[in-house]
């Protein structure tokens, strides 16, 4: 009936695209560095507290053989 072409229309936005993938790399590597950040402060953390244990019992065992 009618001689009429139907057309799509794709819209791609490569910035967008861009824009979204430099986002989400931001957040992945901010992510990593909380990472990072609770690796170290657990690892500063565990020899502070071992350090702490050991010179107490160090000193509890030395209390032991001084003088008093």
């Amino acid at each position: 009936m009618f001689n009429r072409q139907d057309y799509v229309y794709q819209s791609s936005d490569p910035k967008g695209d861009e824009g979204f993938g430099k986002l989400f790399a931001v957040i992945i590597c901010f992510v990593f560095f909380l990472g990072a950040l609770q690796v170290a402060y657990e690892t500063v953390s565990g020899w502070y507290q071992n350090f702490m244990q050991w010179s107490s019992e160090m000193l509890a065992f030395l209390a032991g053989f001084w003088p008093f």
